[in-house]
């Protein structure tokens, strides 16, 4: 599913984001990326996402070597991944329902069609009883699960998430970490971002460290 290959970012001012990382990822696999701050994990998401491109190296996401589709070609590569973030990035003046539909307009679906896969997709968060609510009137972890739906809405193989649990008390960062592995257990590649040492090892799940933007220990699980 992924292959990275000698990956280097750099940024101007010689900051260096990524440095020779290699790594991979199985189809079906449920990994963490972990490290401290400036470790180098959102960098790493964003060039799968084709978000930034590598200073040098390589990097196959589903076959496709990101830094090198055309620019016409990358909205086609982001519609076989979804994202969820930190802070949710819900659009404050759409209901759950229609926050979770907005994802499928770019496939063409009829409007019945949209919000069909949209409440589905909510009620497999366990969130189908607040569609019409706003974002306002949500709780972090309400948004957080209309976030997961709106990210697993068009069924995507691969599922990138930055921090999802930082804003999330400890019990409700379990309840998302049981959603992610739910949908793994449907076949979608899962790759979560997290400093959470404490949740890392309650799942029991291949983790890989990163270090001042390299690779310095990718473990599997023990369990």
């Amino acid at each position: 599913m992924i292959r990275v290959h000698r990956l280097c970012k750099l940024y101007p001012g010689g900051v260096t984001a990524l440095q020779d990382v290699d790594l991979a990822v199985e189809r079906g696999e449920f990994v963490f990326l972990t490290g401290p701050s400036g470790a180098g994990k959102t960098t790493l998401l964003r060039i799968l996402l084709r978000q930034e491109v590598p200073s040098s190296g390589q990097v196959l996401v589903n076959g496709r070597n990101v830094a090198a589709l055309p620019a016409a070609k990358v909205p086609e590569l982001r519609r076989t991944i979804g994202v969820v973030f930190q802070d949710f990035k819900l659009i404050s003046r759409k209901t759950a329902l229609d926050n979770v539909a907005y994802v499928l307009n770019v496939a063409g679906l009829s409007r019945d069609e949209q919000r069909r896969r949209a409440y589905l997709a909510l009620k497999g968060v366990g969130l189908q009883h607040r569609a019409t609510a706003y974002p306002a009137v949500l709780s972090g972890g309400e948004q957080q699960r209309v976030a997961i739906a709106r990210a697993v809405v068009n069924e995507p193989d691969l599922l990138l998430a930055d921090e999802p649990t930082g804003n999330l008390d400890p019990d409700l960062a379990v309840e998302i970490m049981r959603l992610f592995r739910e949908i793994n257990a449907r076949g979608t590649t899962v790759v979560v971002a997290t400093h959470d040492r404490d949740l890392i090892q309650r799942m029991q799940r291949r983790t890989i460290v990163l270090e001042r933007g390299a690779v310095a220990d990718a473990t599997r699980a023990t369990a």
